[in-house]
């Protein structure tokens, strides 16, 4: 054999090798693409089906009831709490106390002079022993007239019988006389001032000297105010959506700032059985025993009221209840199939919530329900 036929057998044998190899690759890149498109449609496919059928977690309604607590604001007022006035239009003689004095129920605080009253008290009783005189006289006569009547034809029964009517007269004058004088006796303890109760005098308005009463200067003020403050009323009004939950059996705690790091507790003592019309809310009262005097009239408070639910409701996850522009509902899941059921809410706390609505105890709801789960689409748990 030629060189030259043995040189060309090899350079088709080589020209063969290279296309050989050439139909591998482009054979072997092919199949590779076609197996990333093929993975890319599975994926797709998926993605698809996920968007279309969406996977939930589901949680049980559950029976129960739900205690909540509320924080509202509240005020401290004295237990009782009086302003005291002069009655009797006169002239501050003594004054016995001043602001911030501890006094006693009956306790003398201030004396008052008006000289006229004595005038007045003399006279009067002037006017009774001038009555009692004209009665002596008139009852004198009466008994003559009455003895002398024992013999027939000697008074006439028409006499007899004025004498009498002028004596009763007389002692009606008397009577009267007298109830003057106590008026006026009266008027006398007026001019003592005493405390009504046991407490502090946390305002004087008065002076040594002052002319006072309905016609003094001043006249609206009080001459002082006592307060009850050993005892002292928590006052708080609770919104209308909660009032259903309240009884006079529950505790309140409390704290003011005056002293932050302190909490403190009261009992529901009085409950006013009716809504405020402007506030619409429930006026309540606790009683606080202030001992150590920490706590102070007209101190705000930040109370914490528990408001137990009396209802045995529906207990699902706050997540679970959806707000819309048009409805309040929760999802509930029917063989994979999503229902949406109109609920109203009740108390909450922590991340629980009370619902009522056509639910029954074991349903499955949706824990992370959103309005995207529309209501009978098709859902994976």
């Amino acid at each position: 054999m030629s060189l030259c036929i043995i040189m060309n057998i090899l350079k088709n044998r080589s020209t063969l090798a290279a296309t050989a190899l050439l139909v591998t690759a482009i054979t072997f890149s092919s199949c590779n693409s076609d197996k990333k498109e093929k993975e890319q449609q599975e994926q797709t496919v998926k993605q698809e089906n996920a968007v279309e059928v969406p996977a939930v977690e589901l949680v049980p309604a559950q029976k129960g009831k739900l205690s909540s607590t509320i924080a509202v604001p509240g005020e401290l007022i004295p237990y009782q709490e009086v302003d005291l006035y002069a009655k009797i239009t006169s002239y501050v003689k003594k004054l016995l106390v001043d602001i911030g004095s501890q006094v006693h129920a009956g306790q003398l605080l201030a004396t008052l002079e008006a000289p006229e009253i004595n005038s007045q008290l003399a006279s009067a009783e002037s006017r009774i022993k001038q009555q009692e005189a004209v009665l002596y006289a008139s009852k004198a006569t009466y008994d003559r007239l009455l003895s002398t009547s024992k013999t027939p034809g000697t008074v006439s029964q028409n006499d007899l019988e004025q004498a009498e009517a002028k004596m009763n007269s007389d002692q009606a004058n008397v009577e009267a006389s007298k109830s003057v004088y106590k008026e006026i006796a009266a008027n006398l303890d007026y001019l003592q001032i005493r405390a009504p109760f046991d407490g502090v005098v946390s305002a004087r308005n008065v002076n040594l000297g002052a002319y006072v009463g309905p016609a003094g200067k001043g006249s609206d003020l009080p001459l002082f105010v006592i307060q009850d403050q050993k005892r002292m009323r928590l006052v708080i009004s609770v919104p209308e959506l909660y009032t259903g939950g309240l009884s006079n059996k529950d505790e309140v705690t409390f704290s003011v700032k005056a002293l932050p790091n302190q909490k403190f507790k009261a009992k529901v003592m009085r409950l006013a059985g009716a809504l405020d019309e402007k506030l619409r809310s429930e006026r309540l009262e606790m009683d606080v025993y202030n001992k150590d005097k920490k706590l102070l009239p007209g101190m705000y408070a930040d109370v914490d009221v528990p408001i137990p639910s009396k209802d045995s409701t529906f207990i699902v996850p706050k997540t679970a209840v959806v707000t819309s522009t048009e409805k309040v509902f929760i999802i509930k899941v029917v063989n994979h199939h999503a229902q949406w059921v109109d609920v109203k809410k009740g108390f909450q706390s922590g991340d629980k919530m009370e619902v009522y609505g056509d639910l029954k105890e074991g349903d499955k709801v949706v824990k992370q329900a959103t309005d995207e789960i529309r209501d009978g689409s098709e859902v994976k748990d």
